[in-house]
């Protein structure tokens, strides 16, 4: 009983709470978000005796929502500037949908006042396609100027994105996706990548392939493009430079440690004596005995196979146009190559378990220093993934 009590208080606080957030939202002017709250409520189940706030709140914030929005598209009309038609596009369109999303929970009834709640509804659909027609034109107008008279990059990507709205609310208006592939070919920023080797050792060929194949680094930038091959007929607005610094590779070495190890281990049994040298008995008869132990002992001769390779460089970013360097990124990686095994002498049971796997093994030949440089390249793969993210350049 006290657990459904319990229950019923939550549930009685939590929507209280929500028609409180409502109303926050109702008098603070936010009418959009009073509207959507009620109606989230009121379609689970609008014949819930608490949600009878939720109506009385969807009624006047729908009523006040629709008389803001048309008295400022009133007043956008009025002032005549083309750059409005977006706005009073939007407004219309907002009208519409809130009627859509309220017109399936028709009708709400209010118990107190004994009275359905009244939504005064309006045919947008006349308004919503002068104004889309009215938007088109501007939105197509502004971005052929742009197109005609841009002089940066980012007046391009502006034009791109007038258009491509354009698309999204008017499909195939004019030559729009026409308009739209040649604002963002002259939208992008076009990036030649070179590599450096600036070290007296070898890069290893598969190495580079896989630093240049840039689509496996899952780039995601509209307005970026890579290439690893020079193009003739594009005019590069960058240069990414993956330069090697240094490659540094160690000595093969091969460390040998001793280590004795002793340990006392079961060795049969005796039967235990009393001080006479009489062989004691339980309470059944039955001679005691008990283990007996031996101290054994190995030398056990760990050898560790070990070689390292470094390899350094730095990513240099370069805006060809001024000829001058915008960025630069440290580049590093290491790899480690270590191998254990090992050999004994004496008697095996004295060793720990840890050590015998090593036993297992056996020597390996060490990696050739390209292989090593090879390997050094996963983490390097992963820094310049991580580089090529962060690098915007306008």
């Amino acid at each position: 009983m006290k657990k459904f009590l319990l229950l019923g208080i939550i549930v009685l606080v939590y929507s209280c709470s929500g028609v409180k957030r409502t109303q926050e939202a109702l008098n603070s002017g936010n009418y959009n978000a009073a509207i959507n709250k009620a109606i989230a409520n009121i379609a689970e189940n609008k014949t819930k005796k608490g949600n009878q706030a939720y109506i009385l709140l969807l009624e006047e914030a729908y009523q006040k929502n629709t008389e803001r929005e048309l008295q400022n598209i009133k007043f956008l009309k009025k002032d005549g500037n083309p750059a409005n038609y977006e706005t009073i596009y939007e407004s219309y369109s907002r009208l519409k949908q809130i009627q859509q999303g309220i017109r399936p929970l028709l009708p709400l009834y209010i118990m107190e006042e004994n009275r359905n709640a009244r939504f005064n509804f309006n045919n947008y659909d006349s308004d919503i396609i002068a104004a889309k027609e009215n938007l088109s034109e501007f939105l197509y107008n502004n971005a052929v100027g742009l197109l005609q008279n841009a002089r940066y990059k980012n007046e391009y990507r502006s034009a791109y994105d007038d258009l491509k709205y354009l698309e999204e609310i008017n499909p195939n208006y004019k030559d729009t996706k026409l308009k739209m592939d040649e604002a963002y070919q002259k939208g992008l920023d076009y990036v030649v990548v070179e590599m450096v080797n600036n070290t007296d050792k070898v890069i290893p060929q598969r190495l580079e392939d896989e630093l240049l194949n840039l689509n496996t680094y899952g780039l995601n930038n509209l307005w970026t493009e890579y290439h690893t091959n020079k193009l003739a007929n594009i005019d590069y607005d960058y240069l990414m430079e993956v330069s090697f610094q240094d490659i540094n590779i160690s000595p093969e070495q091969v460390n040998e440690k001793q280590i004795i190890k002793e340990k006392q281990i079961k060795d049969g049994y005796q039967y235990v004596e009393d001080q006479n040298g009489n062989i004691v008995k339980d309470s059944l008869g039955n001679k005691i005995k008990v283990d007996k132990f031996k101290t054994v002992r190995c030398d056990f001769y760990q050898f560790t196979q070990f070689k390292s390779a470094q390899v350094v460089g730095v990513v240099n970013f370069t805006d060809l146009r001024k000829q001058q360097q915008i960025n630069q990124y440290p580049l590093a990686s290491e790899f480690v190559f270590e191998h254990i095994f090992a050999n004994y002498n004496g008697d095996k049971r004295a060793l720990d378990n840890d050590l015998l796997p090593f036993l297992q093994a056996a020597r390996v030949p060490f990696p050739t220093n390209e292989q090593m440089v090879y390997d050094a390249g996963e983490d390097l793969k992963n820094n310049l993934k991580s580089i090529l993210t962060r690098q915007h350049f306008n």
